[in-house]
């Protein structure tokens, strides 16, 4: 669900500006994966604009007030989420954990770090949204904990429909600040891409349905 439709226009207006959102129809990028993409996400870029970050800080804020979360603690999905997590958790005055992919091979071998308590009410923090698969399973991870997640809170999501099936049965609220579609209209608004890119970037999308 995106916070809020003028929210989601600025937000893909700045990721754009910054280059933390890079559109590329013609000469496409690698991902980790191996999957050739017209697009390229990096929102740690935001964190290096004082004012870009505190726009996604302040509507965050919002976000979790107007959707009446109440969390009690903020809580992270690492690495992305981390950072943004703890300038939420610094503006609410609240205890902050951020959640690893897998647990320590040393120490503690903790996959959580930070303090949680059980029925503590906790709203989670990603940059990202692609598939939602790792994403919910820090929320997982957190209930296993015996955590009540209130809901997660992303800058961005490619509106997968398998991420939407995904959050849905995994009863997880999802706010997000923008979208892949609002992403691709302003990139068209403000001249990034042409009306002839808009076909790949939309087979793009499709493909990873």
């Amino acid at each position: 669900m995106i916070y809020n439709k003028d929210i989601a226009s600025r937000t893909a207006e700045l990721l754009l500006k910054i280059k933390a959102v890079k559109l590329s129809p013609k000469e496409l990028f690698t991902w980790a994966s191996g999957i050739k993409s017209p697009i390229y996400c990096d929102n740690r870029i935001t964190l290096s604009y004082p004012e870009i970050r505190t726009f996604i800080r302040q509507h965050f804020v919002r976000a979790i007030e107007e959707n009446n979360f109440e969390p009690e603690a903020i809580s992270g999905v690492a690495t992305g989420g981390i950072a943004q997590g703890v300038l939420v958790a610094q503006e609410l005055g609240l205890p902050f954990s951020y959640v690893r992919p897998g647990k320590k091979e040393h120490g503690l071998a903790n996959q959580i770090e930070g303090e949680v308590r059980d029925g503590q009410r906790i709203v989670v923090v990603e940059d990202l949204i692609s598939t939602g698969g790792s994403s919910l399973g820090a929320v997982q991870t957190l209930r296993d904990a015996g955590c009540n997640i209130k809901g997660m809170l992303a800058i961005f999501t490619y509106n997968l429909p398998k991420a939407e099936k995904a959050f849905k049965e995994a009863d997880c609220a999802l706010v997000t600040l923008t979208d892949y579609d609002h992403l691709v209209q302003k990139a068209l608004e403000i001249g990034y891409i042409s009306q002839d890119d808009i076909k790949v970037l939309q087979d793009f999308k499709k493909s990873l349905a």
